[in-house]
């Protein structure tokens, strides 16, 4: 089966990611409003993983409606701390701030992906990951976001494990490409046994 994919992100790594795994892929970002749609669910008092599962299928429909012949990978990913969904840093306060409420806790990223073809959805899984951050001191955290803001701008938590980030942890459970924001492995699995891929 020769299906045509699109990607529905702008994410450098979730593309590097498919890229590296040799997938073949378009790429179309979905204009999507996050914080609108992730205000109104949690309003609604909705779980971190449906929150990190609608904006992914949102995302999806939204690419597909003007690609109906494709399958449409939509991708979101949350983190989420007790009842406190933390969304990525506006400013290099509100990074330094959420790094200092994260420090010495646990909080969990969880990475939805949808699929969608034929104009609806045809497959989705929400990865989770457990995380423990180090009791870093406020010099670390301060200088660290101060050599790192123009990354971590773009990552929710204020941090990037790839990066310099995993300094911050002593403690990771779960799946490393969930924590890059795309559930790799189950997405592949999908896309073989579709026939996408070949077996």
């Amino acid at each position: 089966m020769n299906d045509r994919i699109i990607l529905a992100s702008g994410s450098d790594i979730r593309a590097q990611l498919l890229s590296n795994a040799c997938v073949a892929f378009e790429v179309s970002a979905a204009r999507v409003d996050e914080d609108a749609v992730r205000a109104s669910l949690e309003a609604e008092q909705a779980s971190p993983r449906d929150i990190a599962d609608t904006l992914a299928e949102l995302k999806a429909q939204r690419v597909a409606a003007k690609n109906p012949d494709a399958l449409v990978i939509g991708c979101d990913q949350v983190l989420a701390f007790g009842q406190t969904i933390l969304n990525k840093p506006q400013t290099p306060e509100e990074a330094l701030s959420q790094l200092k409420m994260l420090r010495g806790q646990k909080h969990q990223l969880l990475s939805a992906a949808v699929i969608y073809a034929d104009g609806k959805p045809q497959w989705r899984h929400v990865g989770v990951v457990r995380l423990q951050m180090r009791d870093a001191s406020d010099a670390y955290l301060a200088d660290y976001v101060d050599r790192n803001w123009d990354s971590i701008r773009l990552a929710v938590g204020a941090y990037k494990l790839e990066e310099e980030g995993v300094r911050l942890f002593t403690r990771i459970d779960g799946d490393y490409f969930n924590v890059l924001g795309l559930p790799l492995l189950e997405l592949l699995s999908y896309l073989t046994l579709r026939g996408t891929l070949p077996s």
